[in-house]
């Protein structure tokens, strides 16, 4: 009886591969209903062969969005409601800010940020019309903090969040709520060459690459199969956080660097301050 409590509808991108499969799989497990998409049907065949009618698995390339809509639709049709539609797909563009060109930047943008919002925008009628729901968003611990080498991924997590948190604000009232999902390091697929676009290369970058790729390598990873029961903890709470962090180690990360953008700014608050005008 208590998977029958929690029972709930799931709309999930990028669930062929990486944090998107994992839940998944384990909210089918648990005995919730998904609606699970990936680019290529074949990917998530596994899914609809393992769970049968729990399942309902949608081709979807999230940068078309007549795609988007009609996938969401079709799902809120199929089981009659969505309870939580989970934005998952995503990719990083591995580059230097002078490397990277014009068109890499906006590829990545299509898929990171403008197919989250076209699942958005398409999952909302249908929310608001029904009379709540969960929207969550797989950002990452480079929404708050920057790396070199990948900083347009980074600058696309920070869009990301500057637009959930305006998005949480606006629906609240219709019982529409936000989460977004902080991952740090896991070993998951996401560095493999299907999650990872590299631009081309410029000489003068090649040392400095290949030491950050080193200390890249030493980094302590997650278990992402660990990660369920904290999403279904948010998922499953009367008030779930806006922002979650996944992981042990994005807390320090993020704490110090808050630390040193006070002190800056504090730092330099009498020339901020007398940059104002008017009165003394």
């Amino acid at each position: 009886m208590e998977n029958q409590k929690h029972h709930k509808v799931w709309f999930i991108t990028g669930a062929s591969r990486g944090f998107g499969r994992v839940w998944a799989d384990a909210a089918l497990k648990r005995g919730d209903k998904v609606a699970a998409t990936a680019r290529k049907l074949e990917s998530i065949a596994g899914l609809k062969e393992k769970y049968g009618d729990n399942v309902l698995t949608l081709e979807l390339d999230v940068t078309r969005p007549e795609q988007v809509k009609t996938a969401v639709t079709q799902a809120h049709e199929h089981f009659g409601r969505l309870d939580i539609v989970l934005n998952n797909a995503g990719y990083s563009l591995v580059g230097t800010i002078e490397e990277a060109s014009a068109d890499d930047v906006r590829a990545m943008y299509e898929t990171n940020i403008f197919g989250a919002l076209a699942v958005i925008q398409a999952a909302l009628p249908l929310l608001c019309a029904q009379g709540g729901g969960h929207i969550l968003g797989t950002s990452s611990n480079l929404g708050h903090v920057t790396l070199p080498v990948i900083g347009y991924y980074c600058s696309s997590k920070w869009a990301f969040e500057a637009i959930h948190e305006s998005l949480a604000a606006e629906v609240k009232a219709f019982g529409i709520r936000v989460t977004i999902i902080e991952p740090g390091a896991y070993a998951t697929e996401f560095g493999s060459p299907e999650s990872l676009k590299f631009a081309a290369g410029l000489d003068i970058y090649a040392d400095f690459k290949a030491e950050f790729f080193d200390g890249l390598r030493s980094l302590e990873r997650g278990d992402p199969n660990a990660t369920p029961e904290a999403l279904f903890q948010i998922v499953d709470t009367e008030n779930p956080p806006l922002r979650f962090f996944l992981g042990s180690h994005n807390l320090p990360w993020v704490r110090t660097a808050y630390a040193e953008r006070l002190a800056t700014w504090e730092a330099w608050e009498p020339v901020s301050n007398a940059a104002q005008g008017g009165s003394k």
